[in-house]
C-alpha cells in the first residue's frame, strides 16, 4: 500500500485536484482531501511541488515501424543534407543490418530545401542498400544498391522516380513491403522491447498501434498482437489491423480495424497528395490523391460495422475527411450501434459538414497535435500550398471539442517522437490562438480520452477509486505553470499497476509463446 500526498490531478469528470491518493495491490482505493484514519499509519510519499496524473496514452502510432526506425538513424534534427550524408556515412560503419534504415528527411527543414538524392547517398554508402524514409512516412529515397533490388517491383507504379531515388505513393508502399519482408523477427522483437522502454520513459502507459505494413501474411499484425499480450510491467498495447479485409481482424479475434497504409483515404501535405476539395495554391496545383471511391470506402465501413468492429481511417485533406465521415454515417445509418467508437485519424483540415457528422454520430478523433508548427513541415510550407485561410484551419482542436467531439492525441510515430509533453504544450499554445485549449482540457486529451478511445476508460485514464493505478509523476504541476513553460515539464516516474515501471526483458521465443497463449487484451 502506498499513500501519495500533494498535487493529485485526477482528470475525473470535474477535473478535481485532491491532496491524497491511496494505492493498494495495484488499484486506487482512495482519492480525496482528508486521509481516512485507516490509512494514517501508512508511509506517505510527499510529492512536494510535483504532480501525480494518470498515465498518458498514445492513440495512433506505427509501433513496429517506430521500433525499427528508433533502432536506425534518425535525421530529423539535421539542418542540412550535408549533415544527413555525414550521418549516413558514420552510421554505415557500425550498422550490422543488411539494409541501412534512416528516418526523418525533410526538404523543409534543411538549408538546401530539397530531399537528399540517390546519387548523393551513393557517394557515402554505395555498397549497402539504404532506405531513407521521409519524415511523413509516405515517401522515401533509395540508393542505387536498394533500387537494384526493388526496381522490378516498383517500376511503372505511381510515385516511381528512379532518377532522384524518391519513391512515393504506391511505389513507396512497394519498397516498404520489400523492406519489412526482409526483417528478422528476433531483431524486431528486441527493438519493440526497447521501444516500449523509451515510451515508458515519456510517461506513456498505453499505445494504440496500427499494424500491417507489408510483412508476409500480415505477420506483423499477429506479432504485435502476441507482443501486446506478453509485454511486461503493466504496459498496454491495443492493435488496429491496417486492412480493408474484415477477416484480417476477425480471424485474429481483434475487435477493431483500420489505420493508415491500406486504410489511408489520402496521402499527406508533405508529398502534396492529401486530398483537397479546392486545389493547392502553389505551382504544382492539383487536388491531391483520393485513393478509393466513395463506394469502396462505404462498403468497407458497412461490412466492418455490421461485424461489430471499431473502425479507424486516415484522412488528412478535407476531401478525404468528408469521404470518411460520409462512409461512417452511411454504415451507422445502415446498422445503428449505440457505442461504436469509430474514429478518423489525423483530421488535419476538416469541413463544417464533416465535423457535424462527427458530432451527431459520436465519431472520435485521434489527432496529431505535434504536427502544429512542426519543424519538418513548417507553417511557411503549409501556407505556401494551402493559402493563409486554409492554413489557419489546420489541426482545429478547440473547434472539434466545442462541437462535442472526443479528441485524443497520438504521435503517428515514427513521424513524430512519442512525447505527451509536446502534445500538452502545443494544444495549449496552438499556432492559431483560437484553437488553443486549456491545460485541463489538453491533459484530458492526453490521458482519459485516449483510454476512452479503445473502451479502456473504466479501468484507466483517470485517478478514481477502483481504477488501476496507472500514474505518472511530473516534475511540476502543469495547472499552476505559465502555459509558455509547459515544455519544461519532465516525466519523473511511470507507475503501472501501482509499481514503478521496469524495463522489458525476456527472450524472443518466450515472448512470442506467452503472447500466443495469453488471454490478455490486445
Amino acid at each position: 500500500m502506498k499513500v501519495y500526498k500533494g498535487n493529485i490531478l485526477t482528470v475525473n469528470k470535474t477535473d478535481d485536484v485532491v491532496k491524497y491518493l491511496v494505492e493498494d495491490k495495484g488499484r486506487i482505493v482512495f482519492v480525496g482531501d482528508e486521509l481516512p484514519e485507516k490509512y494514517a499509519s501508512q508511509k506517505v510519499i510527499d510529492l512536494g511541488d510535483k504532480a501525480l496524473i494518470p498515465s498518458f496514452c498514445d492513440t495512433h502510432q506505427h509501433f513496429a515501424s517506430f521500433s525499427l526506425f528508433h533502432a536506425g538513424l534518425n535525421v530529423m534534427d539535421c539542418s542540412s543534407n550535408t549533415e544527413i550524408l555525414q550521418g549516413i556515412k558514420e552510421f554505415s560503419t557500425r550498422c550490422k543490418d543488411k539494409t541501412l534504415i534512416a528516418f526523418g528527411a525533410s526538404p523543409y527543414s534543411v538549408e538546401e530545401r530539397r530531399l537528399v538524392s540517390r546519387e548523393e547517398i551513393d557517394s557515402v554508402c554505395a555498397d549497402k542498400p539504404v532506405f531513407m524514409v521521409k519524415y511523413d512516412g509516405h515517401a522515401c529515397v533509395v540508393n542505387s544498391a536498394l533500387l537494384k533490388l526493388v526496381d522490378k517491383k516498383v517500376k511503372g507504379l505511381r510515385g516511381y522516380h528512379p532518377d532522384t531515388g524518391e519513391m512515393n505513393q504506391e511505389a513507396f508502399f512497394a519498397v516498404s513491403d520489400y523492406i519489412t519482408g526482409s526483417i528478422q523477427i528476433p531483431a524486431l522483437i528486441r527493438n519493440m522491447q526497447k521501444s516500449v522502454d523509451y515510451q515508458a520513459s515519456k510517461g506513456i502507459g498505453m499505445i494504440h498501434t496500427v499494424s500491417g505494413v507489408g510483412f508476409p501474411m500480415n505477420m506483423d499484425i499477429s506479432l504485435e498482437k502476441w507482443f501486446a499480450r506478453s509485454v511486461k510491467s503493466g504496459f498496454q498495447i491495443r492493435v488496429f489491423p491496417q486492412s480493408l479485409t474484415i477477416k484480417v481482424a476477425t480471424g485474429r479475434k481483434l475487435p477493431r480495424i483500420g489505420g493508415c497504409f491500406e486504410c489511408a483515404l489520402d496521402g499527406c501535405f508533405g508529398s502534396h497528395d492529401a486530398s483537397m476539395i479546392e486545389p493547392y495554391v502553389d505551382e504544382l496545383g492539383g487536388n491531391g490523391v483520393l485513393y478509393y471511391s466513395d463506394e469502396k470506402v462505404t462498403e468497407f465501413c458497412k461490412e466492418a460495422n455490421r461485424a461489430g468492429l471499431q473502425i479507424e481511417m486516415h484522412a488528412i485533406g478535407d476531401k478525404a475527411f468528408d469521404q470518411a465521415t460520409r462512409a461512417l454515417k452511411a454504415a451507422l445509418d445502415d446498422y445503428p450501434r449505440e457505442d461504436h467508437r469509430h474514429g478518423i485519424i489525423h483530421d488535419c483540415i476538416p469541413t463544417p459538414e464533416g465535423m457535424k457528422i462527427c458530432s451527431d454520430y459520436h465519431i472520435q478523433l485521434p489527432m496529431q497535435i505535434a504536427f502544429d508548427n512542426w519543424k519538418q513541415e513548417p507553417p511557411e510550407y503549409t501556407e505556401s500550398i494551402l493559402g493563409p485561410e486554409r492554413n489557419a484551419r489546420l489541426n482545429p482542436v478547440r473547434s472539434f471539442m466545442e462541437a462535442g467531439c472526443i479528441v485524443s492525441f497520438g504521435s503517428d510515430a515514427p513521424c513524430t517522437a512519442p512525447n505527451p509533453i509536446v502534445w500538452l504544450y502545443k494544444a495549449v499554445n496552438h499556432s492559431n490562438p483560437a484553437e488553443s485549449v486549456t491545460v485541463q482540457q489538453a491533459l484530458r486529451m492526453c490521458t482519459y480520452n485516449g483510454y476512452y478511445t479503445t473502451f479502456d476508460e473504466k479501468e484507466r485514464g483517470s485517478l478514481e477509486t477502483g481504477k488501476i493505478a496507472d500514474m505518472v509523476i511530473l516534475s511540476d504541476n502543469p495547472y499552476e505553470m505559465p502555459k509558455e513553460k509547459l515544455w519544461e515539464l519532465k516525466v519523473e516516474k511511470l507507475i503501472l499497476g501501482g509499481e514503478d515501471y521496469k524495463p522489458q526483458s525476456g527472450g524472443v521465443v518466450g515472448t512470442v509463446l506467452k503472447g500466443m497463449f495469453s488471454g490478455r487484451k490486445a
